[in-house]
């Protein structure tokens, strides 16, 4: 194998990765339904934050497609369903609540590396 075909099979398999990462990355995401104090002691890495009491409020600033993949999670995962709840009355299809931090963040170590 020559260095021109090594370095365009590279590229391809670079382009590929890249693809499957940014596909992974935008099928879901990750919203961390307690409070702003909870949330800055330690969350999910890609969550954002919107506190269950303001989720019905708040929800359309993300932009989010109503068939989108949403994953909440709270403390115990009791705040997470009446986030499910409001977001579900409000059309929102795919939403999950995955219950607590804990449950969280191993659910995110199950993802392949990037």
């Amino acid at each position: 194998m020559n260095l021109s075909s090594l370095f365009r099979r590279t590229m391809l398999i670079n382009v590929i990765t890249t693809f499957c990462c940014i596909a992974w990355a935008g099928d879901v995401t990750w919203i961390d339904v307690r409070t702003p104090e909870e949330f800055a002691q330690k969350h999910v890495s890609e969550a954002v934050n919107i506190p269950y009491d303001q989720i019905g409020s708040a929800i359309s600033e993300l932009g989010l497609d109503k068939n989108q993949t949403i994953y909440l999670y709270c403390h115990s995962g009791r705040r997470a369903g009446i986030a499910k709840e409001t977001l579900d009355a409000l059309g929102y299809t795919r939403v999950v609540n995955i219950g607590g931090l804990t449950d969280a963040l191993a659910r995110v170590e199950e993802r392949p590396p990037e």
